[in-house]
């Protein structure tokens, strides 16, 4: 096995043997093994190389160059040391024996995945292990100028998830020290700095967090002309009013550790922060807060024997009228989760009676989003919405329902992919539109609209599809509200699926700047990314879809992410990582398109697995399996109707099965 090492500079080990500075006698040969190291599949035209390494000489002298160096590279050591041929070649294209080598920047992406999925300390340590000092530091070629930047924020995201693993598991001094990495890494990254504060100020070294904010400080008045942001200053104040460690200040901000990890899709963090706060809290009231949160990050986790005594013990402790509401709508979903679906409804009602006489504008939405949700599992969401529109009319223009009708976007999802509901999905969204405008409500419009305008997009309407998704988005943007990413993302898929490219980055642009602002960005964040893995896709750009796929992870490790909304990445991904040969996250994201498809069961989510699995096939050298694998595809997408990606996946069967006639 040949060891290739890019990370802190350019290393190869053959077996135990390193191969010395000096036997790269001339500098292209060290680079031609670097670019094909770097490449997709470690393969690449002789045309693409000799742009990269000889971009000023003519064709054929560049031609010339590449057949020397190519020499040099196969008879730089003696033949006993390396019994495979370094480069290989299949026609005019040249590559690395992949059977043969290990390259630590793959390495470094398949970790990235693993530590995602497994969310544990020592994944994320052996991913930041391998990056060391970034991707060849001392190299200025302009091809790994891309490369080190894409790998640079996968870096970083990595090192936040990881200062968040830390932090909830009450690792300070590991904390600090990633954190620190962060400040010098990017030094205007106020979160990092924050991250910082934070862990100092529970650790009990108060000077040292003190000092910090003066350093963060004093960057953003003399490089942005800014002040800290409200968690910097309010870090600051508490440790300023509390100079001595007081087990108030700690439980609070473990209390804050616990929230900022639900924030993120981590509740196993969650309960551990909220346990060490509950640990340190200092009275009843305290204590009964704690209490409720630690059931809300069993219940995030669908866990509801560990969140049972919490919640008991918050109901039984409890006098706050607000947190009365809060518990609530805890108890209805215990009660959805164990089946009870009456008694689930009946709490979730009286969450929002409670809400709107004691309840913040917070917890009056989240009491709507519980009915809503409740009313779906019951089997009755449309008729709850259809009375809501009736009950509330426009008041539901308020943006205290802009959080809820996300919800509703979201669970409208479901009726599109489930086999049951997605027949008449089109003239519910009518209906629903035709009753929103009589009653003058603007957001009903607008999530009828949008929903109408996915079903035509599923049925490949496209025209029709893009005016109705247009009208919603336009509605969103005239209710001011933090809604509306999911028309702008579907406006771009329905370029994409037209072939428009120029019109997927405008759209996408708009959903994001909604989604950053988003409360239920783990709705949004994953479409956006993954509709643009797809449009890279299809323009034969894996290698950036790859960066797409890869972005998506990092939000949904940052913001959490929902298996519904996210129904498009897992497929995609797939198919991406087989355009790069790159069998390993191929096979990952194969599972988790599997995983939805046992949850849900419906033939779109069967669809969607089965799509992923005939990509790992393909990777796997198995085009049989993956023709007939995309054929079950096509017709799962046919009996629900979405025509668009069941032709897509017939024409990609068709491929496998050609490929299959000629592998032997």
């Amino acid at each position: 096995m040949v060891r290739l090492e890019l990370f802190g500079g350019f290393r190869v080990t053959i077996g135990t043997l390193v191969v010395p500075d000096e036997a790269w006698h001339r500098r292209k040969m060290a680079a031609l093994v670097k670019l094909l190291c770097l490449a997709p599949r470690h393969r690449l035209h002789r045309d693409q190389i000799t742009a990269a390494l000889w971009p000023d000489l003519a064709p054929a002298a560049a031609a010339a160059n590449l057949r020397k160096t190519v020499h040099y590279v196969r008879h730089m050591l003696p033949e006993q040391h390396y019994e495979t041929n370094p480069i290989v070649a299949d026609g005019d294209v040249l590559g690395l024996p992949v059977e043969h080598i290990w390259v630590d920047v793959v390495a470094f992406r398949t970790q990235v995945v693993q530590a995602r999925e497994r969310r544990d300390l020592e994944a994320y340590a052996a991913v930041v292990e391998l990056y060391r000092d970034g991707l060849l530091p001392d190299d200025n070629d302009e091809w790994t100028t891309s490369h080190r930047f894409d790998l640079r924020w996968d870096y970083v995201a990595i090192l936040e998830e990881y200062a968040g693993i830390l932090e909830a598991a009450g690792l300070l001094e590991d904390t600090a020290r990633v954190a620190r990495t962060l400040v010098g890494l990017d030094p205007l990254v106020e979160s990092a700095h924050v991250c910082l504060m934070r862990v100092l100020a529970l650790a009990g070294r108060r000077a040292e967090a003190l000092r910090q904010y003066e350093v963060l400080r004093r960057l953003l008045h003399d490089e942005l002309g800014t002040e800290p942001g409200p968690e910097a200053q309010r870090i600051h104040a508490e440790v300023l009013a509390r100079q001595v460690a007081e087990p108030a200040l700690t439980s609070a901000l473990w209390e804050r550790v616990g929230t900022l990890r639900m924030r993120s899709g981590d509740p196993r963090g969650a309960v551990t922060a909220y346990t060490s706060a509950l640990q340190r809290s200092t009275g009843p009231a305290d204590e009964a807060r704690l209490h409720r949160l630690l059931a809300s990050a069993h219940l995030d986790r669908l866990q509801v024997a560990p969140a049972e005594p919490h919640l008991a013990r918050a109901e039984a402790m409890t006098a706050d009228p607000a947190e009365a509401t809060r518990l609530a709508r805890l108890r209805a979903e215990v009660d959805c989760l164990n089946g009870d679906l009456d008694r689930a409804l009946h709490h979730a009602l009286r969450a929002r009676e409670l809400a709107s006489f004691d309840g913040t504008a917070d917890d009056r939405a989240r009491a709507e989003e519980t009915i809503a949700m409740v009313s779906h599992v019951r089997g009755d969401w449309r008729r709850g919405l259809d009375a809501e529109l009736r009950r509330t009319g426009a008041r539901l223009d308020t943006d205290a329902y802009a959080g809820p009708f996300d919800v509703h976007q979201c669970i409208g999802q479901f009726h599109l992919y489930s086999d049951e509901l997605a027949t008449d999905v089109e003239q519910y969204a009518r209906t629903t539109l035709a009753h929103a405008t009589d009653a003058g409500v603007v957001r009903v419009q607008a999530f009828a609209w949008t929903l109408l305008g996915e079903s035509l997009l599923l049925r490949e309407q496209f025209d029709e599809a893009a005016g109705c998704l247009g009208q919603g988005a336009e509605l969103h943007a005239s209710l001011g509200s933090t809604s509306g990413a999911l028309p702008w993302q579907r406006l771009a898929e329905v370029a994409v699926c037209q072939r428009r490219p120029d019109e997927v980055g405008p759209a996408l642009r708009r959903a994001s700047a909604i989604a950053t602002v988003s409360p239920t960005a783990r709705h949004v964040w994953q479409r956006i990314h993954a509709t643009a893995a797809f449009a890279r896709l299809e323009r034969g750009e894996p290698d950036l879809a790859a960066q797409s796929i890869r972005a998506a992870a990092a939000a949904a490790a940052r913001y959490g992410g929902c298996p519904t909304c996210g129904a498009l990445l897992h497929p995609i991904a797939a198919e991406t990582y087989a355009a790069l040969g790159d069998s390993e996250p191929a096979r990952a994201h194969a599972a988790a398109a599997a995983r939805i498809a046992d949850r849900f069961g419906g033939s779109a989510w069967r669809a969607m697995a089965s799509s992923a699995a005939a990509s790992a096939a393909l990777v796997e050298g198995d085009p049989r399996a993956a023709a007939g694998a995309f054929g079950a595809a096509a017709a799962a997408y046919e009996r629900v109707g979405h025509t668009y990606w069941a032709r897509r996946c017939d024409r990609q069967a068709a491929d496998a099965a050609s490929l299959a006639d000629v592998v032997p």
